[in-house]
């Protein structure tokens, strides 16, 4: 299909780049941008390394999520009122 598209001049520099480096088309280097834009994205897997940070303290049941933020907050306003700040 023939059409008339108006690129912006950043876009058609880097696409014009792309054609000169490949040694294919504009047109070809347009359509495979396109295609790879339309492709849908299967998501990048990434394989990253884990590490242990220990367990839980002692009392504290990591199932109760809430009950964890709420003696993680009391323990730190009470290190901030000892500090005197």
């Amino acid at each position: 299909m023939r059409t008339t598209l108006t690129l912006d001049d950043d876009l058609a520099a880097r696409l014009e780049e792309l054609s000169q480096r490949r040694g294919v088309s504009f047109k070809q280097v347009v359509n495979d941008t396109i295609r790879k834009g339309l492709a849908p994205s299967g998501g990048r897997t990434l394989d990253l390394p884990s590490y242990s940070c220990g367990g839980p303290l002692p009392g504290i049941d990591l199932d109760k999520a809430l009950q964890l933020d709420a003696k993680l907050e009391n323990e730190y306003l009470r290190q901030k009122l000892l500090a005197g700040k």
